[in-house]
């Protein structure tokens, strides 16, 4: 199993997310695009799912999802640091 498709999905994200700052989008709107490509992406579920029980696959999604959106508001709540 070729495991180098993860780093393709997440180098594939930095162009964008910087074209999204340069437009203006949030620091924190922008992290959490990151991240969730990252991490909620059907090749890394699939490879989970073979690996962990859909009942833990569940709760992981969940508890990523929630925590990818309180970084986003957080990052949004102080992103004039970086202003």
């Amino acid at each position: 199993m070729n495991l180098n498709v993860l780093d393709i999905g997440f180098t594939g994200t930095i162009p964008i997310a910087e074209a999204l700052y340069a437009k203006g989008v949030g620091i924190g709107t922008v992290l959490s695009f990151m991240m969730a490509v990252t991490a909620l992406s059907l090749p890394s579920l699939v490879m989970l799912s073979r690996v962990v029980k859909r009942r833990l696959l569940v709760v992981f999604v969940g508890v990523v999802t929630a925590g990818i959106i309180a970084v986003g508001y957080l990052f949004n709540a102080v992103g004039w640091l970086w202003a």
